[in-house]
């Protein structure tokens, strides 16, 4: 404790060098130690560095990358426990949240990768439709160098999460973390880099580049070739503004304000440990927070009372202080003070608390204690805007049709959830809630983990996905291409342009698109005379 103290006042006293980023522990606020930004030269720097990398890489094997990435795999399962450390120091949350939340789908990203990333990026073959004579098919080309902003909620986890299927499909990647865990970060690139070494190609092909948002500016205006983004919606919109100039694609992972339907047939046990989880996993700073417990209102005082029971008796603390703990610290103050605004003016607005409510331990780190909010209404503020904090809220709904109305009631749109006993009843309501993921009787973060599956959502939760083969192919330039089937070698003539062209050509759309039989027999026999 009082070394934390002293870290804060000398943190007070003196400020950062220009050009660094002073990093800290948010559950205790020992120093970690400054580290270097990187201007816009030297950002435009680093994506060459992976161009000139790149060169080589886009022509290695399968084979190749899948060595690669198994060797990235076996360090992190081996180096486990020491990876969960520097997570925990740089963003605050728990050990059992830094393993099953960073390490944990890391490995399930590569294992995936390894096995289908190959099936997913050969070239397939399609039908030709009109041409018989000729062969079709996709080839899927890497686009070149991406570009990842990502966010500070797991640390491990978004850094890896870009550059897997970015190196499996022949690219090179220029990561940009957010300043909260840019410590973490320059401790993560070695471990991509020394697997690519390994192999004998250039490990200036992964690079990081730090600093604020200048920094990340300058990523997506300074040559890549592609962008992944996944923060806010206000930055996404400035990615998105940027990315214009030079017409780059992008896949935006926003916000979300995801639903958790508890119907009144619902197992209450169940619905009950899977608000728990996607409530409160990582201290709530996940995009995939079920953040809107809506309860039909028959079973809504039984959730309500074993809620409290759970959450009251929540420990509290440094993750990494010896002690098991269920809840750690926010990763940076200015979420602290955000969920701590929104649960005022949610009081304010006639939300009761049921348990929590408060900063706590202030004086050791940046804790929010977790927090129950009941009889909380659509109209309020909190329901509406992403609170990213270990913070539930019991909003009853009356039926099925009124429990849709207030799930969709958001410009969010990543997943939902839904409880019940009735599969059928709860496929049925999901299919209507406006959103890019669903779970049935589980939290809908799970979704992550089946990697099959893609992850992204709609509205002002962003585009474009990420996982699975759609957010492997994401990474390439998908090119169509039209093949001999046959060595005939007949043109397909077009010019000059014969007298009865017009007319036969229209006889063979009537023949092949004719509305009936006797319009095509009409188009045949026309066809036969040439129009």
């Amino acid at each position: 404790m009082n070394r934390a103290k002293h870290t804060l006042q000398a943190m007070q006293v003196n400020a950062p060098p220009e050009g660094t980023i002073e990093c800290h522990e948010p559950a205790t606020r020992v120093s970690l130690g400054t580290v270097s930004v990187d201007d816009p030269a030297a950002v435009r720097g680093k994506i060459a560095a992976a161009r000139a990398a790149q060169v080589r890489w886009r022509d290695s094997s399968f084979a190749t990358r899948r060595r690669v990435l198994q060797r990235v795999l076996r360090h992190i399962a081996a180096n486990a426990d020491e990876l969960v450390e520097i997570v925990c120091r740089d963003s605050g949350k728990t050990r059992e949240n830094a393993l099953m939340g960073d390490v944990w789908p890391v490995c399930e990203k590569l294992r995936w990768t390894i096995k289908s990333g190959p099936r997913h990026l050969k070239p397939e073959p399609v039908s030709s439709g009109m041409f018989p004579h000729k062969k079709a098919r996709l080839e899927y080309h890497p686009l070149g160098v991406i570009g990842a902003i990502i966010p500070w909620n797991y640390p491990l986890q978004n850094f890896m999460n870009p550059a897997i299927p970015a190196l499996m499909a022949g690219n090179g990647v220029v990561i940009k973390p957010s300043e909260w865990v840019a410590w973490s970060a320059d401790r993560f690139l070695p471990i991509l880099r020394d697997a690519i070494e390994a192999e004998g190609y250039s490990p200036e092909l992964v690079q990081v580049v730090q600093g604020y948002g200048e920094t990340g500016k300058a990523l997506v205006e300074g040559g890549v070739d592609g962008v992944t983004f996944i923060g806010s919606v206000t930055n996404g919109r400035r990615v998105i503004e940027a990315s214009a100039k030079n017409l780059i694609p992008v896949i935006m992972e926003l916000g979300g304000k995801d639903p958790l339907i508890v119907c009144d047939d619902a197992h209450l046990e169940q619905a009950l440990h899977g608000a728990l989880g996607g409530t409160f996993v990582n201290c709530g700073q996940n995009c995939v927070s079920s953040e809107r417990i809506l309860v039909m209102e028959p079973v809504a005082e039984a959730f309500e009372a074993k809620v409290e029971q759970y959450v009251s008796a929540f420990r509290q603390g440094a993750p990494l202080s010896g002690e098991t703990v269920d809840v750690g610290a926010m990763i940076t103050p200015l979420q602290l003070e955000l969920v701590e605004r929104l649960v005022t003016q949610a009081v304010n607005e006639g939300a009761r608390v049921v348990c929590g409510g408060k900063r706590v331990r202030g004086e050791q780190g940046d804790f929010f204690a977790p927090t129950v909010l009941a009889d909380v209404t659509p109209d309020m503020a909190i329901m509406n805007e992403e609170v990213f904090g270990p913070v539930m809220l019991l909003c009853r709904v009356r039926d099925d049709d009124h429990a849709v109305e207030v799930a969709n009631g958001t410009a969010f749109g990543l997943s939902t959830s839904v409880f019940s006993r009735s599969r059928a009843r709860a496929n049925r309501i999901a299919s209507r809630v406006h959103a890019g993921m669903a779970a049935i009787n589980d939290f809908g973060g799970m979704t992550y983990m089946a990697q099959d599956l893609t992850f992204g959502g709609v509205k002002h939760s962003g585009f474009g996905r990420m996982n699975g083969r759609d957010g492997l192919r994401a990474n390439c330039n998908v090119k169509a291409v039209l093949d001999d089937r046959f060595p005939l070698h007949i043109p397909s003539k077009v010019y000059p342009v014969a007298e009865r062209t017009y007319s036969t050509v229209r006889a063979v759309i009537w023949l092949m698109y004719g509305g009936g039989l006797a319009t095509r027999i009409k188009g045949f026999l026309r066809a036969l005379r040439g129009g």
